[in-house]
């Protein structure tokens, strides 16, 4: 770090680079920086500078460096590495689906865009399969927000979430889960409310079902969702007679 030779400095971060000693590396890539802006050299020290800080699982500071190399090199052969890497210091920093999410969503934007932005690009399936993997922890998110009021007995509010999670994720391998909870929701809610409200509850639990069996009917969970069709509308006899 005291020595003023800088060729010297630069050939000793790049042997801690290849050691994987990589906090004594960055400190010296950090130093050198100002004195190689704009030379030829300047790009290999900025590529591993920006690794160093990834490795060092600063991910925060690497999504930067990734994206400063990406505006100082664009036409850079490492270019399509990097824009990935840039994608994925986001995904390393997303949290569990019980956190904030913003981190997941911005995940899934990059990774979107990198994908269109390199078409042929062999990263594509790994970065697919990182937005999938981002689209269920958003789903397990919003799910547990839903169950949470189901648990507590805030049974309307339940229904209201389930209702938004499936028209947030129609396409979600579990989609009639949601429903039936809804369905399930409703019926509990309908349930416990006073007589004069009851008949309009029990036809919503009974509208929903219907809505179940024309989005799910080959789901297995129909014949549950039928059960509170059948009691909701014996429960109604109930109420008239």
């Amino acid at each position: 770090m005291k020595s003023k030779d800088y060729e010297y400095k630069l050939k000793m971060a790049d042997q801690y680079y290849v050691k994987k000693k990589y906090r004594f590396a960055q400190q010296l890539y950090e130093d050198l920086f100002p004195v190689y802006k704009g030379s030829n050299r300047f790009e290999d020290i900025h590529y591993k500078f920006a690794y160093c800080a990834y490795y060092l699982k600063d991910y925060l500071s690497a999504e930067n460096l990734f994206k400063t190399f990406l505006e100082y090199f664009p036409n850079s052969a490492k270019a399509e590495e990097i824009d990935f890497m840039h994608a994925f210091c986001y995904y390393k920093q997303s949290p569990r689906p019980e956190l904030d999410q913003t981190n997941t969503i911005k995940t899934m934007g990059q990774m979107q865009t990198f994908i269109n932005t390199h078409p042929g690009s062999e990263r594509n399936k790994e970065a697919q399969d990182i937005i999938a993997q981002c689209y269920s922890k958003m789903i397990s998110k919003d799910y547990k927000s839903a169950e949470l009021y189901y648990n507590l007995g805030h049974y309307r509010a339940a229904a209201i979430s389930f209702a938004t999670l499936l028209n947030s994720y129609p396409d979600a391998p579990n989609a009639d889960e949601f429903k039936l909870w809804v369905v399930r929701s409703y019926y509990k809610f309908a349930n416990l409310s006073i007589l004069e409200k009851q008949t309009e509850r029990y036809n919503q639990v009974i509208e929903e079902v219907q809505d179940f069996q024309d989005r799910f009917p080959e789901s297995k969970l129909l014949k549950e969702a039928e059960q509170y069709l059948t009691l909701s509308q014996n429960n109604l006899k109930s109420i008239t007679q």
